[in-house]
């Protein structure tokens, strides 16, 4: 994040059940932990989606969004092995490739996405944050 120019702030903490105690140790609403789903489009083919914790994907848009019939969500060693990442601690910063990144369109102010390890994550500006991702928003999301 510090080197794609990214102001943040690191916040440390032990693992966490829920998306409640993520929020509280985070210091931010649920709608603002921003979780990062790796999603493969096809063989070798994969991007990331950015969701408030209190929104899932809606698989209809985002397939509409890409122009497919077809998206799956990879295994744990599979996601693994095409980010650098375990599932939890998955973010684009630092990923093993740099894969395309769609942010969902309410993605708004503070928020916090995971920075690569258990119990770590940054708080950042959303807008910046899709910026400095080069992030495509698009409505992908249904609430939870």
């Amino acid at each position: 994040m510090t080197a794609a120019g990214l102001e943040h702030l690191v916040t440390r903490h032990g693992r966490v059940r829920s998306l409640e105690e993520a929020a509280a140790a985070r210091g931010v609403e649920p709608a603002a932990i921003i979780k990062t789903l790796v999603v493969r489009r096809a063989e070798d083919d994969y991007l990331f989606v950015l969701v408030p914790g209190d929104r899932t994907i809606s698989w209809p848009k985002l397939r509409a969004l890409l122009g497919v019939s077809r998206l799956s969500m990879p295994d744990a060693a599979t996601a693994k092995d095409v980010t650098g990442y375990e599932r939890g601690t998955i973010t684009p910063f630092g990923a093993l490739r740099a894969w395309p990144v769609i942010a969902d369109a309410t993605m708004h102010g503070t928020v916090s996405i995971g920075a690569g390890a258990h119990g770590v994550a940054a708080t950042v500006d959303a807008a910046d944050l899709v910026a400095a991702l080069d992030a495509q928003v698009a409505d992908i999301t249904d609430p939870a």
